[in-house]
């Protein structure tokens, strides 16, 4: 489950090597230097911070550290027989082409919407004078409970939670850019911060083929 802090550029189209278009999106992933080893896990960074927006606690441990601040901190999954130090800076080299990774982020936020555009309703009659086209309706069930049940589908916030795109497969690995372009589209808008880790879903498969 090891894997790196990233920010996502944007999407973009590459021909693969069957002259086929794919469009890929690009995340800078890394560096990551490791902040703190623990037992299953271990504490990344990411993106240089200024020192004037740090709190005097937080800048004196980078600083006893010896690491340069950094904006985000996470913590990830260790890898299996891998020893880690404070100070190791993990790169995008931890991916290859082929490889297949899982991105966790934030979706992006759409503000207060309606049921038609939240949940997908058909909507009611576009005709023969009815005036609720994208309209909630009638939400109540009649007298028996005589209430609205928990969880229904109603306008509201849109947006904004944490979200997860499994088994993207790697298309290219810039090692010398901290770029890595995956296969289709990710969660969050442009500039926001991602999670790359290794996918756990196709691993599992493969070694069920290999018993």
């Amino acid at each position: 489950m090891i894997g790196l802090i990233g920010k996502k550029i944007g999407m973009t189209q590459v021909f693969t090597a069957d002259n086929s278009q794919v469009g890929v999106t690009a995340i800078q992933a890394g560096p990551c230097p490791v902040l703190r080893v623990m037992d299953k896990n271990i504490q990344l960074g990411f993106d240089l911070a200024k020192e004037k927006n740090l709190k005097k606690p937080q800048l004196g441990l980078y600083k006893k550290l010896n690491i340069a601040p950094r904006k985000v901190i996470k913590d990830i999954s260790k890898e299996v027989n891998v020893e880690y130090k404070v100070g190791d800076e993990l790169k995008v080299d931890l991916f290859a082409e082929g490889d297949f990774v899982d991105v966790h982020g934030t979706s992006i936020g759409k503000s207060f919407q309606g049921g038609m555009k939240r949940w997908h309703w058909k909507g009611g009659p576009r005709t023969h004078g009815s005036t609720s086209h994208r309209r909630v309706g009638s939400i109540g069930s009649s007298t028996t409970p005589g209430r609205v049940f928990r969880g229904h589908h109603m306008p509201g916030h849109m947006g904004a939670k944490n979200a997860t795109v499994q088994n993207l497969k790697v298309i290219k690995v810039d090692l010398e850019n901290n770029l890595l372009l995956v296969e289709g589209g990710v969660p969050g808008f442009k500039n926001g911060y991602l999670v790359v880790t290794k996918s756990f879903k196709k691993k599992a498969k493969k070694a069920a083929v290999k018993k």
